[in-house]
């Protein structure tokens, strides 16, 4: 696998970095010479693994849902570690919507957090990228983002969106520069998927998901997208008619 090079001058900024891939991919990317700000709002979580990071990571919280925090957290990382280079919204929320406990403010909460917050922080570092023409940009979505599943509405929708910014976006990277990349990882043992009462296919370690991550954002990759076991059936269906593919998916949900 490949990790993205160091800079000389700059930084990682990794949002939900307290836990699970974020955390992870924070460790990756300190042990390869990477100074990394690692944000969540575990203000203890974060300084515990700062303090175990010999000063290559260090703690930056901050809400992700409140726009001014993070263009000042921003600033304060890039005051003590450099410029930005590398930018991953990992931060995220899943609670399951359906249609007999439907909830506008479970829906309202995953947006703000699983969608605004990486437009937040999209829009506290991409001035100064634009400026040096130089940065890349890292979008973790989901494989929900291919189509509507049971019980994830709102997850699924915050998701969807993220992956047409970031599509709408890479026309104008490409022009200024800049790098962009969609993550859309299968289902990974972490805090958020202990929650599912159902069965995961194809459930991998936290570790195997940063190692494809890192490996994808070191190739350039705009979509990284694993495993392809799940991720290949789910682009299929987005060619099939509804008449198709709502029996199909009841059948394997058992809805």
């Amino acid at each position: 696998m490949r990790i993205p090079e160091a800079p000389d001058n700059g930084c990682a900024w990794i949002t939900g970095a307290s836990s699970g891939m974020g955390l992870g991919m924070a460790k990756m990317l300190a042990g390869a010479g990477w100074r990394v700000a690692i944000s969540a709002r575990s203000t203890e979580k974060l300084e515990a693994a700062a303090r175990d990071s010999n000063g290559q990571i260090i703690a930056m919280p901050v809400d992700v849902t409140d726009e001014a925090a993070m263009r000042k957290t921003a600033g304060l990382i890039e005051s003590e570690a450099g410029p930005v280079t590398l930018a991953i919204m990992n931060a995220g929320t899943y609670t399951p919507v359906d249609a007999e406990n439907f909830d506008a403010g479970s829906v309202r909460k995953q947006m703000e957090v699983n969608y605004f917050g990486a437009v937040n922080g999209i829009a506290a570092v991409l001035p100064g990228m634009t400026e040096r023409r130089s940065g890349h940009l890292a979008l973790v979505a989901s494989p929900t983002s291919y189509r509507g599943l049971p019980r994830a509405g709102a997850y699924g929708a915050a998701k969807s969106a993220m992956v047409s910014l970031a599509e709408s976006l890479k026309f104008d990277c490409d022009r200024l520069g800049l790098d962009i990349s969609v993550i859309l990882p299968g289902f990974v043992r972490t805090a958020m998927t202990e929650q599912n009462d159902f069965d995961m296919p194809f459930l991998m370690e936290p570790d195997e998901a940063v190692r494809r991550i890192l490996d994808g954002l070191a190739r350039r990759r705009f979509e990284i997208a694993f495993p392809k076991r799940l991720v290949w059936p789910m682009k299929i269906t987005r060619a099939m008619p509804y008449s198709w593919y709502f029996p199909l998916m009841a059948r394997l949900t058992r809805q």
